[in-house]
């Protein structure tokens, strides 16, 4: 089974998401609606808000769909958002 993951960075963090583990409660959009946004694409947007208030608000997911890693360095920044194979 393929598993996608999808990388979102601001420079100083990089929102990780996994959508195969997302049950879709929404917490991250209702916490940070400038960030996550559903409808957009792509649908993060990891320079919305300050790095303490996007950390704060992944570690709110059930799921453990959304996590934080190091930030992408500048040279990789064309796979922001990009599966990884």
């Amino acid at each position: 089974m393929h598993h996608i993951t999808k990388r979102y960075s601001n420079g100083e963090v990089t929102v990780i998401w996994q959508p195969d583990l997302c049950v879709h409660a929404g917490n991250c959009a209702r916490g940070l609606p400038h960030v996550f946004n559903p409808r957009r694409r792509p649908w993060v947007d990891a320079t919305a808000a300050t790095t303490a208030e996007i950390v704060a608000q992944v570690g709110k997911c059930p799921s453990g769909a959304l996590s934080i890693g190091p930030p992408i360095p500048a040279t990789d920044s064309d796979t922001a958002g990009k599966d990884d194979e």
